[in-house]
C-alpha cells in the first residue's frame, strides 16, 4: 500500500478473540498488509502469531479445538492467584507455533498490559512473543498474572482494550481497530420477579382468571359457609398469597439458576472493557473500527472458534468498500503533499 504504514489494532474478548483470525484473513483478501500490529489480550496472542507468519497454524489449531481440548489446558490452581495458572495453554502454544521474540519479528508488534500495583499501561515491545501474550491475557481473577520485567502484569484490557493509541506511537498512519465487545450477552436468562406490589399481584391474578389458566371450574371447591371469605381484603390476602408462592416455586425451577462464579466474572468484565473502550475511542479514535457481532459467544467459549472466525471474516468483508476507500484518499493526500 505504497509508503502508507497501515496499523491494526486487535481488541480483547477472551474466546471471542478467534474473530481476529477472520479479520486478517478477510484484510489479506484485500491486498492490505498491516506494517504495525497491536494486541490487547486475546488480540496479543493473535497478532503475535500473524506477525510471526504463524496464522494459518494458529487457525488450524482453533478449527480442531474442542470442549474436552480446551479443559485438557487448563491447568486449575487456587494459590497463584487466578483460577487457572495459565502457562499450560502458552507453553503448548510456543511448542505448536515456535518460540520467537517481538524485535525479531518481520511485522512491527506491541502488545498491550498492566500494572497490577501501579496500575499503569505497560506497552510489550521486546522479549518472547508467548510471554508478552500471557501477560497481556491474564485475566484478573481467572488466569494469574505474569511476572514479566519486574513487575506483576495483568490484562491489558483494564486500561486499554483496544489498542489504538499504541498503534499511533508506532507511527502507523492508519488505524484499523477491531472491537469484538460491541455487543454484550444477548442470552441473558429470564430472571422472575422478586417481590411484586400487592397491586401489581392482584392485576396478575386477575389475568390469569381472564385467560383461564389460573382456576378450572370443575375442580372449585365448595363455597365456604363463612362469610369472610366474600369479603374483597379476604381474597385479596389469597390472591397475594398464591401469587408469591407461584413466584416462589418459579425461582427455584432448575432452569433459572443463579450466575456462576465464572458467569459473574465473565459478565463484569464484558461490562468493564465495554466502557473503558468507549471512553478511550472518544480520545483516539480509529479510522477504521470493525465491530464483529459476537454476543453469542461468550468470553470462555473458546471451542467457538469457528463462528467467531466466520463472524470476524463476514463483518470485515461488509466493510471492504469504506476501508479501500478510506486507503486510497490517504494514498492520494500524501501524493499531494509531496509533489508539493
Amino acid at each position: 500500500m505504497g509508503n502508507i504504514k497501515i496499523g491494526l489494532a486487535l481488541g480483547s474478548g477472551a474466546a471471542r478473540g478467534w474473530a481476529h483470525i477472520g479479520v486478517l484473513r478477510a484484510l489479506q483478501e484485500m491486498g492490505i498488509e498491516p506494517a504495525v500490529v497491536t494486541g490487547t489480550s486475546i488480540g496479543s496472542l493473535v497478532g503475535g502469531a500473524y506477525c510471526a507468519g504463524r496464522l494459518d497454524e494458529l487457525e488450524k489449531w482453533v478449527h480442531e479445538m474442542d470442549r474436552w481440548q480446551v479443559f485438557n489446558l487448563m491447568d486449575f490452581s487456587l494459590i497463584n492467584g487466578g483460577v487457572v495458572s495459565g502457562e499450560r495453554v502458552f507453553n503448548f502454544a510456543r511448542d505448536q507455533f515456535g518460540a520467537i521474540r517481538v524485535e525479531d519479528l518481520p511485522i512491527r508488534f506491541a502488545a498491550v498490559a498492566t500494572d497490577l500495583y501501579t496500575g499503569r499501561e505497560i506497552w510489550l515491545k521486546r522479549g518472547d512473543v508467548y510471554d508478552v501474550a500471557r501477560a497481556s491475557c491474564a485475566m484478573p481473577g481467572l488466569l494469574s498474572p505474569k511476572p514479566l520485567d519486574n513487575r506483576w502484569l495483568v490484562d491489558g484490557a483494564l486500561v486499554n482494550p483496544v489498542p489504538v493509541s499504541l498503534c499511533r506511537a508506532l507511527e502507523a498512519d492508519f488505524v484499523i481497530a477491531v472491537h469484538l465487545n460491541s455487543q454484550l450477552n444477548v442470552h441473558a436468562p429470564n430472571v422472575p420477579p422478586q417481590d411484586m406490589s400487592p397491586q401489581g399481584l392482584n392485576e396478575q391474578v386477575e389475568q390469569e382468571e381472564q385467560q383461564g389458566q389460573n382456576k378450572d371450574q370443575r375442580t372449585q371447591t365448595p363455597q365456604s359457609n363463612d362469610k369472610s371469605a366474600d369479603e374483597p381484603g379476604f381474597k385479596s390476602f389469597l390472591a397475594q398469597g398464591q401469587s408469591y408462592f407461584d413466584n416462589l416455586k418459579q425461582k427455584f425451577k432448575k432452569d433459572q439458576q443463579t450466575p456462576g462464579v465464572l458467569g459473574v466474572m465473565a459478565g463484569a468484565i464484558d461490562i468493564m472493557q465495554e466502557r473503558v473502550t468507549k471512553a478511550r475511542m472518544a480520545g483516539d479514535p480509529p479510522d477504521v473500527l470493525l465491530q464483529p457481532k459476537l454476543g453469542h459467544i461468550g468470553i470462555l467459549e473458546f471451542e467457538r472458534g469457528q463462528d467467531a472466525i466466520k463472524v470476524g471474516y463476514e463483518s470485515t468483508i461488509r466493510m471492504r468498500d469504506l476501508i479501500e476507500e478510506d486507503v486510497k484518499m490517504l494514498r492520494f493526500r500524501r501524493g499531494e503533499r509531496i509533489k508539493d
